[in-house]
């Protein structure tokens, strides 16, 4: 069974024009890259056509994956949400207790994510670590470098 995600109304569009591009642009261009590799001749010796073949099969497969994601997705209304926790869509304002260094992030889901444009993934682990703690509190959040403690400063939609 596949997870549900949620989306901003923007994130979502997003992701179904990305779909509609693979659909009708990327899908016919590789259909007819196969169909001119076939036009030269011998298909076992012919390097494009296997080429054309394994670009539709990653292709086929990113629609697939594209599809199970939108079919799952839902839109969040945030104006129903708690403010006064970290929730996905959180805009986040963190300080790094060891350093004092201040970072600004909003959670969002997988497909949204864009570190350098302070956009998080809710399932990494810094994001997990987030999730449900309030002003004030203490995020202890285990990194691949060891443990990182950070002081939630503020919460905002």
């Amino acid at each position: 069974m596949s997870e549900i995600s949620y989306y901003s109304p923007e994130g979502l569009k997003k992701l179904k024009e990305e779909l509609v591009h693979l659909e009708q642009v990327e899908r016919p261009r590789v259909t007819q890259e196969i169909a001119d590799a076939r036009d030269k001749g011998d298909l076992s010796e012919n390097a494009e056509y296997h080429a054309a073949k394994e670009e539709q099969s990653h292709l086929e497969f990113k629609i697939a994956k594209l599809k199970n994601v939108i079919s799952n997705a839902r839109i969040l209304d945030e104006s129903q949400l708690d403010t006064s926790k970290i929730l996905i869509h959180s805009n986040v304002v963190i300080k790094n207790t060891t350093n004092g260094m201040e970072f600004k992030y909003r959670l969002v889901a997988d497909s949204e994510t864009d570190v350098r444009n302070g956009k998080l993934s809710v399932n990494s682990p810094i994001g997990k670590g987030l999730l449900g703690k309030k002003v004030g509190e203490i995020a202890e959040i285990q990194v691949p470098s060891g443990i990182m403690k950070f002081e939630i400063v503020e919460i905002s939609r």
